[in-house]
């Protein structure tokens, strides 16, 4: 098997050291160049085409995202490993939209950095716990539909909606009052994001939300 070329991009020289003399004990890993910039590291790769790079995100003249991005687009089979101080939703979401592989702290140890670069030549991505977390919340919440946090009676409310019923209907439907229907509409639209009833009924009837849909 070829060695893996791997490139290591960090604006602190240390770190970038630090992470070098780990990869360095592996017959199997080969160094082909090292960076401080997201500039530096868009060259290096043309110039190396490494199969990973560890890549730190917030460096000055070009930061790790804007080099994801960048790299993506002209050499989609790189392997971006970013090992980074943050974890906060405003580095994560761009990093992982951006391209990036897996996502470590540099916290890790040896062996996990080590881990990743083998498993990225594999295919298999490596996300720090901290930031699965997050991405796992963040997935939840894209996933839930607006009418889950309706209440059960806003929900029957708003399936009448859907068959076209008026206040007056539902009120005899549902056997509630008037003003009752008018404040669970209320709170529907809102909750629905949408200013009026017609677009709750044609929400409803996009979601098979009405009987007349089965439900």
């Amino acid at each position: 098997m070829d060695k893996i070329k791997v490139a290591v991009i960090d604006d602190h020289d240390m770190v970038r050291k630090g992470l070098i003399s780990y990869l360095i004990t592996e017959d199997k890993i080969e160094i082909v160049g090292e960076g401080s910039s997201g500039k530096e590291a868009v060259k290096l790769v043309r110039e190396t085409r490494p199969d990973v790079v560890l890549m730190d995100l917030l460096m000055e003249n070009g930061t790790g995202i804007d080099a994801t991005k960048e790299i993506m687009e002209f050499y989609p089979g790189c392997k971006i490993i970013i090992i980074t101080s943050y974890y906060d939703d405003e580095t994560v979401f761009p990093a992982i939209e951006a391209g990036a592989f897996s996502y470590l702290l540099k916290t890790a140890r040896a062996e996990e950095v080590i881990e990743a670069v083998y498993k990225a030549v594999h295919n298999q991505s490596v996300i720090e716990p901290k930031v699965a977390n997050k991405m796992m919340t963040k997935l939840r919440t894209k996933e839930r539909k607006p009418h889950e946090d309706l209440t059960e009676r806003e929900l029957e409310v708003l399936m009448c909606i859907g068959e076209g019923m008026t206040n007056q209907e539902i009120s005899k439907e549902l056997f509630i009052g008037i003003k009752t229907v008018k404040t669970h509409v209320s709170n529907i639209l809102s909750k629905l994001g949408v200013s009026d009833r017609t677009q709750a009924a044609i929400y409803a009837n996009r979601n098979h939300l009405v009987k007349s849909n089965g439900k």
